[in-house]
């Protein structure tokens, strides 16, 4: 076998060993910081015995690789000390995640952050003492036997999932868990890590079942990394949609109304009919055409497109209309299919580009359901392009660059596009013809290619009804969010037949392109939200001026500056009141407003107005019609202030 090592040289031994063994004789300094391995690109632990012929890539521990080997021997460490502290605890599912681990647990009483303080000193002392993590095989019986007497109903529960009769258990000092891996080679490799919070979890993430107690936590290798991101999470909180859009007045959520029901007040929805005005605005320019559908359609219909066969989890119960199965609608693009079929098409008519802004509704467990990201009623940023094979890669590079400048045009200067195409090992996942997907695979990725934008390409990771591209953007405080799509569709054409009348007489399929721009209103403003910390830019905020008297008597003058600014498309309030200046300049710099403009007796006089920035800056006396000019430049250059 051939070990490669991580600086580069290559190492030969005779397999069916333990990589750690042959580690330790071969190059004993490495043993220290090698946490893991790849075997034909899967993630392995030095734990494991590699057979003769294979090529394996050793991980060091400070590589971004070896996080997820490093973040899963926390989670065990967590539970090692959970079960120290209470023994009566029974043990559920510990995986690392994307930034971190966690671990659920069936507890006699909830936990606290006293609680998690005493954890943490336990999982300390539980790496201090440096218990090697060793991988035991098991028949399937005996993992039942060991977990039988250990009382633990949840393990017991998962061994029944397992098809193999043959497990693995991993064990560090006392504690023993049931698990494929990979882990480190002991818990003393562990350096930095943070428990964050409790939430509660429902067993396998189904509601009928008993809610445990899940317990998160972070980890980085380097002490600088785990601090960055513990203060990422700390100015994440300070922006959180959640809160500011109550501090701000812009949504909220009712359970008398239902949860996941977003509803938006006044200021909420001028930001959002702003947003709505500029989409449809721009989407006439770009050559699309804007239409409307129900919200509800028979079921025929979802059988037809598959949504009944596919999406059934996702859909509300039904509704009866005169003996008639309805539902309401989880996508949009059956609708505009009907629109298509409303007619005969010919190849001159092609390419139709129809855009709706389409409220769906798709059912969400009530555990997700997170202000306005994860909702359960929302609105799509939504498209449909349905055009000959020979238009398919000009109408992506158009929709390439709309999604781009969209995407500037509210802020988000960075982001990263993933090709996602078909696994070539397993073509019989996919609909569609082998010459459809080379042509929408290969019409993609000349587009990327054609404007010279950097991306990766993700095999399987297409949906099985056609290849796609996503845009994820970066936020102001580095995190990645997926917005775009443009996404090929080969299976509802067929289901629903579609045609168009070719130059050569003969009935052809179009190709359809979905496509989403901001992807749905309310989690694309909760981004926003975040990602402008509730302070929008001038031409976005609900309210672009406050008009301040400084005593009662200025209040008259003030009413006629508002008056003003609104006649003359501003979107102005009043603020005056028996307060104090000082006071209201603040409640006015709290609720983000970019301008101020204070008004006295020497304004009035002259006609002018004293503006001051949210962020404080005085910015001088001006005449009323020269800062209506200024205001007016900074919206048309969509400046932040």
């Amino acid at each position: 076998m051939i070990i490669k090592l991580p600086d580069g040289r290559s190492l030969q031994a005779r397999g069916g060993r333990p990589l750690k063994e042959l580690l330790a004789e071969l190059e004993p300094r490495a043993k220290s910081i090698i946490i893991g391995a790849k075997l034909d690109g899967e993630l392995i632990d030095l734990h494991r015995a590699v057979p003769d012929g294979a090529r394996v890539e050793l991980i060091p521990i400070d590589s971004p690789e070896a996080r997820e080997i490093y973040r899963h021997s926390l989670s065990h460490i967590l539970a090692q000390a959970v079960k120290r502290l209470i023994p009566e605890a029974k043990l559920a599912i510990g995986p690392a995640i994307e930034d971190g681990f966690y671990y659920d647990f069936d507890l006699p009483a909830s936990l606290s952050h006293e609680d998690l303080e005493k954890i943490s000193k336990e999982m300390e002392r539980i790496i201090r003492e440096n218990h090697p993590f060793e991988r035991l095989e098991v028949s399937k019986e005996e993992a039942r036997r060991i977990f039988a007497e250990r009382g633990e109903a949840y393990k017991l529960e998962l061994l029944e999932g397992i098809p193999d009769e043959e497990v693995s258990l991993y064990k560090d000092g006392e504690f023993l868990d049931l698990c494929r891996g990979p882990h480190m080679l002991s818990t003393g490799q562990v350096k930095h890590f943070k428990l964050l919070e409790v939430a509660g979890a429902y067993w396998r993430g189904d509601e009928r079942n008993k809610m445990l107690q899940r317990v998160y936590g972070t980890a980085f290798y380097k002490r600088e990394e785990l601090e960055s991101y513990l203060k990422q999470l700390e100015e994440a909180a300070k922006r959180d949609h959640r809160r500011l859009g109550r501090e701000l007045d812009l949504f909220n959520t009712y359970d008398e109304g239902g949860t996941g029901l977003i509803y938006w007040h006044p200021k909420g929805a001028r930001v959002r009919l702003i947003i709505e005005d500029f989409w449809r605005a721009e989407h006439l320019k770009n050559g699309y055409e804007l239409i409307y559908t129900p919200h509800i359609g028979r079921a025929r219909l979802w059988e037809k497109s598959g949504h009944l066969d596919f999406y059934r989890e996702n859909m509300y119960a039904p509704i009866d209309i005169e003996g008639q199965e309805y539902y309401l609608k989880p996508m949009n693009c059956p609708f505009h299919i009907l629109i298509y079929k409303s007619q005969p098409r010919s190849y001159r008519d092609l390419p139709l580009r129809w855009a709706e802004l389409g409220t769906v509704y798709r059912y969400e467990r009530s555990g997700v359901l997170h202000g306005l990201l994860r909702v359960r009623g929302f609105t799509q940023d939504d498209a449909h392009i349905f055009c000959r094979p020979d238009q398919v890669e000009d109408e992506i590079l158009k929709v390439l660059d709309f999604s781009l400048y969209m995407l500037e045009a509210f802020g988000f200067k960075e982001y990263e596009l993933i090709l996602s195409v078909r696994d070539p090992a397993t073509p019989e996942k996919y609909a569609g013809s082998e010459e459809s997907w080379e042509l929408a695979e290969g019409a993609l990725a000349r587009a990327l290619e054609r404007r010279g934008f950097p991306y990766t390409r993700m095999e399987g990771e297409a949906v099985f009804y056609g290849p796609k591209i996503d845009i994820k953007v970066k936020d102001a405080i580095g995190r990645s969010w997926q917005l775009s799509t443009i996404q090929f569709d080969f299976n509802l054409p067929e289901r629903f037949d579609l045609t168009f009348m070719g130059e050569d007489s003969r009935e052809h399929r179009p190709y359809m392109i979905h496509r989403a721009l901001l992807g749905s209103l309310e989690r694309f403003l909760g981004i926003l939200i975040e990602h402008y910390a509730g302070a929008f830019p001038v031409w976005l905020a609900p309210v672009q001026a406050a008009v301040l008297p400084v005593i009662e008597k200025n209040s008259a003058y003030a009413e006629r500056v508002v008056a003003r600014l609104r006649e003359a498309g501003l979107r102005a309030e009043l603020h005056g009141g028996g307060k104090t200046l000082s006071y209201r300049i603040r409640q006015a710099q709290l609720q983000k407003v970019p301008y101020m403009l204070v008004v006295g007796d020497r304004e009035e006089a002259e006609g002018q107005v004293a503006p001051r920035l949210r962020t404080g800056e005085d910015l001088g006396k001006k005449p009323l019609e020269e800062f209506i000019s200024f205001v007016r430049e900074r919206v048309a250059s969509r400046a932040e202030i």
